[in-house]
């Protein structure tokens, strides 16, 4: 879903209370455009950032789909070379900028073109990522009809590869895969790097046997038939603001087929589509 957000801030943002003198400096004032803008729920905040020689100087704090106005320091605006937007804890915050840094931007002191893949922000768009996964139960090896209740994102054979290529992500930021049904959608573990074992194995459905280190899970008990649901990559904030999936989903398969390993089924580049982008104009 696309949202726009427009915040204006204006007036003096101070940096230490010392700094609140009203000759101190000129009143700034400038707009942030925001599009795709995920939402986080009741436990997390958005929080933008003028990146100065001094340090980070929060421009101010706003939840999914508020607009508020802010009160900016000129000198601090005048200093910045950069704007970034984070993910924030609503309570408890440290003051300091948190790892999850959603979008960012070269400011020139007459503004910003935000996006994921500036580095200090996600450092990638995502349009290269791809990948494939495979119907297959590893955890119930001896069971030959129980394929389409397991999903891997790896390539079989004598030697097993991942079919997974994602770029790496910087901290406060994780990849998840999930398959969503008329249920709702349910996680087959967390990962950083598509070479190794999620965050839960087979997962807690998954049946006595061993399982391969890769992303994926087995959905023995209680059994559930995988084929006609989604299949999805996400990336998702760390810590997680909810249990669902986050807005950034750049694989999918809308429709998983009736094929078992070793066919390979082919995930879409959604990520045009989901990303959030932004920018920052002064007035």
């Amino acid at each position: 879903m696309k949202t726009l957000i427009k915040i204006t801030m204006t007036c003096a943002l101070l940096i230490a209370a010392s700094a609140c003198s009203s000759d101190d400096s000129e009143v700034r004032s400038f707009d942030l455009g925001l599009t795709n803008l995920p939402e986080l729920g009741s436990d997390f905040v958005y929080e933008g950032w003028l990146i100065t020689p001094d340090g980070p100087v929060s421009t101010g704090r706003f939840a999914d789909g508020e607009s508020s106005a802010f009160e900016v320091d000129g000198e601090t605006v005048d200093a910045a070379s950069k704007f970034v937007l984070t993910i924030e804890p609503a309570v408890g915050d440290d003051p300091a900028p948190a790892d999850v840094h959603l979008l960012a931007g070269d400011f020139d002191g007459v503004g910003a073109m935000l996006s994921t893949s500036d580095p200090a922000a996600i450092a990638t768009d995502f349009a290269a990522a791809d990948g494939d996964f495979i119907l297959t139960t590893p955890t119930t090896a001896s069971i030959d009809s129980d394929a389409v209740q397991g999903i891997w994102w790896l390539i079989p054979g004598a030697t097993k590869q991942p079919s997974l290529s994602l770029p790496e992500l910087p901290a406060g930021w994780m990849y998840e895969g999930w398959v969503v049904g008329d249920n709702g959608p349910i996680s087959t573990g967390r990962f950083l790097t598509p070479e190794g074992a999620d965050s839960d194995g087979a997962g807690a459905t998954a049946g006595p046997d061993g399982s391969p280190p890769f992303p994926g899970q087995d959905f023995i008990d209680p059994a559930l038939s995988l084929v006609g649901l989604t299949a999805v990559i996400t990336v998702e904030p760390e810590p997680d603001t909810s249990l669902g999936p986050f807005a950034l989903k750049p694989l999918i398969t809308a429709t998983i087929s009736d094929v078992a390993a070793p066919t390979l089924q082919v995930m879409a580049n959604e990520s045009i589509a989901t990303l959030p982008t932004g920018w920052v104009a002064l007035k």
